[in-house]
């Protein structure tokens, strides 16, 4: 007979575990005759643990935390992202479920969750991270340049380039720039087409719109579920859109290399078909109302370009094709902002129009007037959407701002000088989803802008980019980020630490590709959203597990992290000199990044401690802001901030079994319930001033106000 496993038992089955493990648990339920004696007995039940055995830490935690559980039982608690109160009855659901008085729908994952928590009391010895066992996880993932997987796209591009000559043959466009001239050949015809294959503006012509040429330009081997969902998320209007060059990266056959990792940015999920429509923004900051600040307390100019949480940075988003992207991430944080058409994929429209110059000098403005902002992060959509003309003319603007703060802060006084700008940042996914974009034009401009802007002290240039998974480093995505670099301007990626990137060695494999070709790690973001990212959702728990036992062996000692530090400001190109620190100081990679979720309107934290679990058994976290580095006041009004998880942990690890995974590879998650944010890598930090700034905020909500 197979033993069924503990993720796949009802309640009643679950209760047998428990008698059978916990005996002692099981008769101390039985013999409290009231939820306040069962909570007495259980405090002293937990607390006889201090005495047994070792643990150290470890089981000094798993007891705080159940004492928290107790403690937070029966209360309600204000949920930050939807604004809704919920109710705790961890415990008391617990007292009933072992008492077999449980009358209401409470899932087998709440019990499940505790039944470890149980466990982990008795556990002696914590979980010691191994170099060898990453190191096999890690080679379970290919990479994009691996031959392997470019014999596949070799093939995949063959298909893909047919299926567009058919494509091009049915256009009735005469003002297109794409048509075949009379009388050419088929090979030709394919010669052509190979060689506009190059162009990132054939890409965006020829993109992919509807589920149903998607399916096509794949050979027709998407499932009829999927299909289904699709078409559904059509007849609703959602945004659609993979250039020729993404759907090659694709494996389409039954062998080969394993594509979840970016198959699920492009394949909508049925809970965000579902949603939209309905999808809240996330960002409670984005939701602005004119002459009134936003959530995180900050007064903005009229209109969606800027968006703003902390007071040294705020997000550029420029009216022109910037506001649309590469292709529609299935996670992405701004798929509010596709729901209300402020970004789209109508390149045409988004072309920037006479009036964009004037609303540009107003912006500027506000950057030039505040008297905190010295980072500006131009993004959108995509920063590297806009043609090269209008970049230039962006990045001439930021410039003449910086000239102008600083002349401006020569009749301040000590003490009352503004910060002048010191990084600029342009946030793209180009170099994953379309690396051909980075052409000799724009690395110039990026070029000129670094040395006029080193000039009036800007000292940090960032490409802020956003890779997902090693498949993704192509040979033109590698070409592409070493002109960059040459360039001069440092490239970060961002991770979005979704299920099939969560599994183990996937991100560490990423983060030693990226580093192979000088990219150096920023953050590595916990998903955020509601139902519609439901899918795509991995806990904090697995964040916590992988930073603990998977990024470990990319830390270093303080004294080489100053090294790499020098290392990444002082040497161009980094793809040359990166790899070697790495190899001469035996690192698996350089883990500079920090595991963090994105807080509605207080920032990016990863500092929290578990308090309940709903009745679907998702944990229910009290969040603290990340220390280290400047916020809005706001926050000292705000309260305590707590968050409902996306999906319990049980429901994660059942979905990582569905991917063919070993959930025994996985067994110490259910420990992490109470993280730290992690230290900022230095390149990360501001520099100093020569001069001391004013304490006070513009455009800032006052107490009075």
């Amino acid at each position: 007979m197979v033993k069924r496993s503990l993720l796949d038992l009802t309640n009643s089955q679950l209760l047998i575990q428990y008698k059978n493990r916990f005996p002692a648990l099981f008769e101390l339920a039985i013999q409290s005759m009231d939820i306040e004696t069962f909570k007495d007995n259980l405090r002293s039940y937990v607390h006889s643990f201090h005495l047994s055995g070792s643990g150290g830490t470890e089981k000094e935690a798993v007891i705080e935390r159940i004492l928290r559980f107790i403690e937070y039982d029966h209360t309600e608690v204000d949920e930050l992202s939807t604004g809704e109160r919920s109710s705790l009855f961890t415990i008391t659901w617990l007292w009933l479920f072992l008492r077999s008085e449980l009358k209401e729908p409470v899932s087998p994952d709440l019990f499940l969750d505790l039944y470890h928590q149980f466990e982990l009391l008795e556990q002696e010895e914590p979980v010691i991270p191994d170099r060898g066992w990453l190191k096999k996880q890690m080679q379970r993932w290919p990479a994009g340049l691996d031959p392997e997987v470019q014999e596949i796209r070799q093939k995949n591009k063959h298909r893909i380039i047919e299926g567009l000559i058919r494509k091009i043959e049915k256009r009735h466009a005469p003002s297109s720039k794409y048509q075949f001239a009379p009388g050419m050949t088929r090979e030709e015809k394919y010669n052509q087409v190979e060689e506009w294959w190059k162009s990132a503006r054939f890409h965006l012509a020829m993109a992919i719109k509807s589920p149903t040429e998607l399916n096509a330009f794949l050979g027709n081997t998407l499932p009829e579920e999927t299909m289904n969902t699709l078409l559904r998320g059509r007849k609703k209007q959602m945004p659609f859109f993979v250039t020729p060059y993404y759907l090659s990266l694709l494996n389409p056959y039954e062998e080969g290399y394993d594509d979840r990792t970016i198959r699920s940015y492009i394949l909508y999920s049925e809970e965000l078909v579902d949603t939209y429509g309905q999808i809240k923004a996330w960002e409670k900051e984005d939701e602005v109302e004119p002459g009134k600040p936003n959530a995180a307390g900050w007064f903005l100019p009229e209109g969606h370009n800027i968006h703003r949480r902390y007071p040294e940075v705020a997000i550029l988003i420029p009216d022109s094709m910037g506001r649309a992207c590469g292709g529609l991430c299935a996670s992405c944080q701004r798929m509010y902002d596709f729901q209300s058409r402020r970004l789209n994929f109508d390149l045409e429209a988004l072309k920037p129009k006479d009036t964009w110059d004037l609303r540009l000098r107003r912006l500027m403005s506000y950057f030039e007037h505040d008297s905190r902002l010295r980072d500006i992060l131009i993004t959108g959509g995509d920063a590297l959407m806009s043609q090269n003309a209008t970049l230039r003319k962006i990045l001439d603007a930021v410039y003449r701002m910086a000239i102008r703060k600083k002349k401006a802060n020569e009749g301040r006084a000590d003490g009352e000088k503004y910060t002048e700008i010191q990084r600029v940042r342009l946030g793209s996914r180009l170099l994953a989803y379309l690396p051909q974009r980075i052409t000799p034009e724009l690395v110039e401009i990026l070029r000129d802008f670094k040395q006029k802007g080193v000039s009036v002290g800007i000292k940090q240039f960032y490409i802020q980019t956003h890779f997902q998974s090693p498949l993704e480093l192509t040979p033109e995505a590698f070409s592409a980020i070493r002109a960059i670099q040459e360039a001069g301007w440092t490239i970060t990626n961002q991770l979005v630490f979704t299920v099939t990137a969560s599994r183990r060695g996937h991100t560490a494999k990423l983060r030693q590709a990226l580093n192979s070709a000088g990219v150096v790690c920023y953050y590595t973001f916990s998903v955020k959203g509601y139902q519609e990212n439901y899918a795509m959702y991995a806990p904090n728990s697995r964040s916590l597990q992988e930073s603990r036992e998977e990024k470990v062996f990319g830390y270093m000692p303080m004294a080489k992290r100053e090294e790499l530090h020098q290392l990444i400001r002082t040497k161009q190109p980094l793809w040359n000199y990166l790899p070697r620190f790495l190899k001469e100081n035996k690192l698996l990679f350089a883990g500079t990044d920090r595991n963090v979720l994105n807080l509605p309107a207080i920032g990016k934290s990863m500092t929290f401690v578990t308090v309940g679990i709903t009745a679907d058994g998702k944990r229910v976290s009290k969040f603290d802001h990340d220390g280290s580095r400047a916020h809005s006041p706001i926050i000292d009004r705000m309260g305590e901030v707590y968050i409902v998880e996306n999906k319990s942990v049980a429901a994660y690890l059942r979905q990582l079994r569905e991917m063919g995974e070993s959930i025994k590879e996985y067994a110490s998650i259910w420990g992490y319930c109470e993280g730290q944010t992690e230290p900022r890598f230095s390149i990360y930090k501001y520099p100093p001033f020569d001069f001391r700034p004013t304490e006070e905020m513009t455009n800032y909500l006052t107490m009075d106000s």
